[in-house]
Order: C-alpha cells, then sequence, then structure tokens
C-alpha cells in the first residue's frame, strides 16, 4: 500500500487566527489574550543555530520599532523552555544583544502544526521559518513562508506591519515597496459612472482603475 502524502494544514487568511495558549521564556501566554494589538508570530527551525541567531538579534534590534505600531513579537521553535532561555542567555553573553519578546516552547508541536509550520518536506521534526501577521481583532493578514536555508528580512515584516495598518485606516491600498511618507493607490472604482468621474477627482491619475494620492 502506498503511503499517502501528509497534508499540512494552514490557518487562512482574513479569518480568525487559531487561538492557542502556550509556555513561553516569558510564562504562559493566550494568543488571544493579545486581542487589541497586532502580533507578528514567526517560527524558527532550532536554537542555537546560526541564521536563527541572526534573525532573533534582528527583531530584538527592532522590536522597540514594532511596540510603537501597538505590534507584539512573539518567537517559536520545537524547542524546551530550558534550551531557549540558555540560548536567549548566550545571545546576551556573546552578541550583548538582549532578547525582549517571549518565546514559545513547542516540543508537542501543537502550535506548529494549528499554524502549517512544518512541512515534511524541509523537515518532520522542525518548524519551518513562517511569519503570521494578526491584526488587533485577532484576523490573520499575512502569512510569509521562508525555507530553512535562508534568513527573513525583519525590516520587510516591519514595513508590511505598516502598510497593512495603513490600509485599514485609511481605506487604500500600498503599491510595491511602499514607504511611509510614499503616495498609496486609490481603490478602483467600482461603477462606469465613478469610472468616468476618476480623472476629475483631483488624484495623481495615470487611468480610470490607477491612481494615486498622498496621505
Amino acid at each position: 500500500m502506498e503511503e499517502q502524502a501528509q497534508v499540512v494544514s494552514l490557518p487562512r487568511l482574513n479569518e480568525p487566527a487559531p487561538d492557542f495558549t502556550a509556555k513561553t521564556t516569558h510564562g504562559d501566554i493566550k494568543l488571544s489574550d493579545y486581542k487589541g494589538q497586532w502580533v507578528v508570530l514567526f517560527s524558527h527551525p532550532a536554537d542555537f543555530t546560526p541564521v536563527c541567531t541572526t534573525e532573533f538579534m534582528a527583531f530584538a534590534k527592532r522590536f522597540e520599532d514594532f511596540k510603537k505600531l501597538n505590534t507584539q513579537v512573539i518567537g517559536l521553535s520545537i524547542d524546551s523552555i530550558y534550551s531557549h532561555l540558555a540560548w536567549v542567555r548566550n545571545i546576551k553573553e556573546k552578541f550583548d544583544v538582549e532578547i525582549p519578546f517571549p518565546v514559545i516552547a513547542d516540543l508537542d508541536m501543537k502550535v506548529a502544526k494549528l499554524y502549517g509550520m512544518i512541512h515534511p518536506g524541509a523537515a518532520d521534526t522542525s518548524a519551518v521559518r513562517a511569519v503570521f501577521v494578526i491584526d488587533d481583532k485577532g484576523i490573520l493578514r499575512a502569512m510569509i513562508y521562508y525555507p530553512l536555508t535562508n534568513g527573513r528580512s525583519i525590516d520587510e515584516i516591519l514595513r508590511l506591519v505598516e502598510a497593512l495598518q495603513t490600509s485599514d485606516k485609511f481605506g487604500v491600498a500600498t503599491p510595491e515597496n511602499w514607504k511611509p511618507g510614499d503616495k498609496v493607490i486609490v481603490p478602483p472604482p467600482a461603477t462606469q459612472e465613478e469610472a468616468e468621474k476618476r480623472a476629475s477627482e483631483g488624484y495623481d491619475y495615470v487611468d480610470w482603475y490607477f491612481s494615486k494620492k498622498s496621505l
């Protein structure tokens, strides 16, 4: 009998993020306790690995920037609390970087499986590099997956959170590589009458479906 392929169950965008309770380096946490804040939940393959160490330090260095966006950073790997604590202490000792965010100890893979972080083609016992952006209402807004071998850009994750918050606040979209201060995209007209009016509405107009404005 052929062995059936394992199916990775993924949460879905614009639906409630799966809730969980977990042990972390900052004590027990429950995801739903963070409602009212945005959350960046990110997984890494293993403690005491060089690529993950660079990512942890980068998240730590941008932690205050995430806080300014009302965003809590939470790490996760399939390691024990004791491994996490030893690694966090090692990063402080060897690199003089304090890790200010909680790190989930997910030995039973409960959270990793809930969020589809285990990809058997990559590893059966390690979480791939995944990032989940959850808004202040507990809705999953973005997911990004990276391979085990390559580190993430923390600046890009920060940029994405700010872009999502800007879209929510102003009802607009943001173009490629948008940064605060750049022009945003005005939602295209939904009717023929609105399309006819678009050129005269005072936007940075290219065509009826493509207009920008400053905030």
